[in-house]
């Protein structure tokens, strides 16, 4: 008993002029998914998305400037602290220069040694 060949098989014509029948079962395999997408309308593209690089390009891009921006607010915010410290022990400094604690506006209370003392 012999068999023929499938239409799919019979239809398959590579450049090289082998048969579906000579092929891997890999191969015939995706012979046959192709013409079914054939079929069914559709078109394999295995080629890439034409923008894909320029795309990657343009994020690399503005991830670098991103990290430029970063840093750039990192050295003022440090330069705020050393300043706002700066300010501080400065403020601290005048403070205790110009208004010592044992200075004050308010004049002390009389005491009844005081009244006392300055009568007699």
């Amino acid at each position: 008993m012999t068999t023929s060949p499938s239409p799919a098989e019979t239809s398959y014509s590579p450049n090289n002029g082998e048969s579906l029948a000579s092929l891997p079962r890999w191969r015939r395999f995706l012979v046959g998914l192709c013409n079914t997408a054939r079929h069914l309308g559709a078109t394999l593209n295995w080629r890439r998305d034409p923008g894909y690089e320029q795309r990657v390009i343009q994020h690399k891009l503005r991830m670098q400037q991103l990290e430029s921006e970063i840093l750039q607010i990192e050295k003022e915010t440090e330069q705020l602290r050393r300043e706002n410290a700066r300010e501080k022990a400065l403020s601290a400094l005048i403070r205790q220069r110009c208004f010592p604690p044992e200075c004050s506006s308010i004049p002390p209370r009389a005491t009844e040694s005081d009244c006392g003392s300055s009568w007699s």
